[in-house]
């Protein structure tokens, strides 16, 4: 378990973790993340799962998925500024990812055109979360001009605040930032990386 306050960490477990076995380890550490939710003190639950793109870190709080993060950020980077912005009770507890995990391996497998999850878009204000709310419109195969977003969120003069929103969105993925490209047909930038962006595109014109 990963600590990330200078405060006492309710969660910590003492002792030597190498004297503990992986499979008592794992049940331990389960039990602890249950009691945790029961308790009500648990605000970000996060896991890991390997995808076509490489390592994804998810996390979700009691609203809703708050983050998706490509390998390329940096987890435990990522995990600080979760800690920072959205609350330090955060624990590795795979269970309430459950469906997020299921359904991004239907997208990936090419079995999920759309998610159908609740979202927590706390990390993004204002402009850009306006922008994120309109993201979904654009059908799974298609894609948008960061002008056309902008247009979209209401502000048609914003296509730099628009670019911005995607780059810096917290939910990619599930939030379909890849599929918003320049108006001269370039690629434009993305968290994950530009051939990640163009590896999703593949996909989603191949379905």
């Amino acid at each position: 378990m990963t600590e990330f306050s200078t405060t006492t960490n309710p969660f910590q477990v003492t002792g030597r973790d190498d004297a503990i076995d992986e499979p008592t380890r794992r049940r331990l550490h389960a039990a602890l993340a249950e009691k945790a939710q029961r308790a009500g003190v648990l605000d970000v639950a996060y896991r890991t799962l390997d995808s076509p793109l490489g390592s994804l870190l998810v996390a979700a709080t009691p609203i809703g998925l708050v983050r998706v993060a490509f390998a390329v950020e940096g987890h435990d980077a990522v995990l600080q500024r979760l800690a920072t912005d959205v609350s330090p009770r955060i624990l590795d507890a795979p269970e309430p990812l459950d469906a997020t995990v299921r359904q991004l391996d239907e997208y990936f497998t090419g079995r999920r055109c759309r998610f159908d999850l609740p979202l927590d878009l706390r990390l993004a204000r204002g402009f850009r979360r306006t922008v994120l709310e309109h993201l979904p419109e654009i059908p799974y195969g298609a894609t948008a001009s960061y002008a056309a977003v902008a247009g979209a969120a209401g502000n048609p003069a914003a296509v730099r605040a628009a670019a911005s929103a995607c780059s810096h969105n917290p939910v990619p993925l599930v939030v379909p930032c890849h599929r918003v490209v320049r108006s001269d047909g370039a690629i434009g930038n993305y968290l994950g990386g530009t051939e990640a962006k163009r590896a999703l595109l593949a996909l989603e014109a191949a379905a």
